[in-house]
């Protein structure tokens, strides 16, 4: 024994044994297993920077890149009845709808905001997948409606992101009814002449892919991202044959007419800032922090 084993080594041992590791520093991409620092992986907007792979990007990050300089105000969404089935499986509904509150530090799967898209009005509503898989609720359809309503009266476009696993079996017929309830909240914008653009997200599928998802004026959707009503194994078995090879996703329906557009979403702010300006007649949007110029006075003839 000597002065090496007996202090120094125990002395660097006590140094980086105090030594906290933040966690969450890291996240795996699902697509290629590149390990991606956090902090880039934001900047990136949640998109993998070796593979393209675009993550998942929750309604507050999605508004607060979407938003001129995030800033967005909430559309408040009446509150529907908790539990009305008293439905229970494993855990009891009102126990797992705690538990996604707690994992997500949001309300329910849906965020409704309105604010300025380059210098663009409009109300936008967002699905979070994280909550209970963005699953259809009484309180997705209060969200839409609200949304819709709230565009009504400012008369401004709506925007809407979908990403679900379909309709919430805990609310079970009532979930199913937001189909109807939201397809009528659709149809009071094309009453009043507002555009009403989809960005379809990984995943949507189930009953949000045959209601609201599927009936805007543009259908846009970020890339690869999976988009259909049943998944493509009970097809196959129903069908009893071989799908194509990227059956329900974004570029193959793109190519069988079910989208208009596949977008990354790097690119997302400005093209639906062209296509809203466009449909509601407004000049191209200016470039930069800048107000329009005024237009050049009239010359005398």
């Amino acid at each position: 024994m000597n002065w090496i084993t007996n202090y120094v080594r125990p002395t660097i041992n006590s140094l980086f044994s105090r030594r906290e590791v933040p966690e969450n520093l890291w996240t795996k991409c699902p697509e290629c297993g590149t390990m991606l620092f956090h902090r880039e992986l934001a900047d990136n907007l949640n998109v993998c920077g070796n593979c393209d792979h675009h993550l998942a990007f929750s309604p507050r990050e999605r508004f607060a890149a979407l938003f001129d300089g995030g800033v967005f105000t909430e559309v408040k969404v009446p509150e529907p009845i908790a539990d009305p089935l008293h439905f229970r499986d494993q855990k009891k509904y009102p126990e797992r709808m705690k538990a996604a509150q707690k994992a997500t530090g949001e309300k329910e799967a849906m965020l409704v905001a309105e604010g300025e898209m380059n210098r663009t009005p409009i109300v936008a509503a967002a699905q979070n997948f994280a909550f209970m898989g963005g699953s259809m609720s009484m309180y997705v359809g209060n969200a839409i409606i609200a949304g819709a309503e709230r565009a009504v009266k400012l008369k401004r476009p709506f925007v809407l992101f979908s990403a679900a696993g379909g309709a919430r079996m805990q609310e079970g017929i009532l979930g199913l009814m937001q189909m109807p309830r939201t397809t009528i909240a659709v149809e009071m914008l094309k009453d009043a002449g507002l555009p009403y653009i989809v960005v379809l997200t990984h995943p949507t599928t189930g009953g949000v892919t045959a209601s609201y998802a599927m009936l805007g004026d543009v259908q846009i959707a970020e890339p690869n991202a999976l988009i259909g009503f049943a998944g493509a194994r009970v097809i196959e078995q129903t069908i009893r044959e071989k799908l194509p090879e990227g059956f329900q996703r974004s570029e193959y329906l793109l190519d069988h007419g079910m989208l208009d557009r596949v977008t990354h979403r790097k690119a997302l702010k400005e093209e639906l800032t062209t296509i809203l300006r466009m449909l509601t007649g407004q000049s191209p949007a200016v470039k930069g922090d800048l107000p329009k110029p005024d237009p050049a006075p009239a010359k005398a003839g």
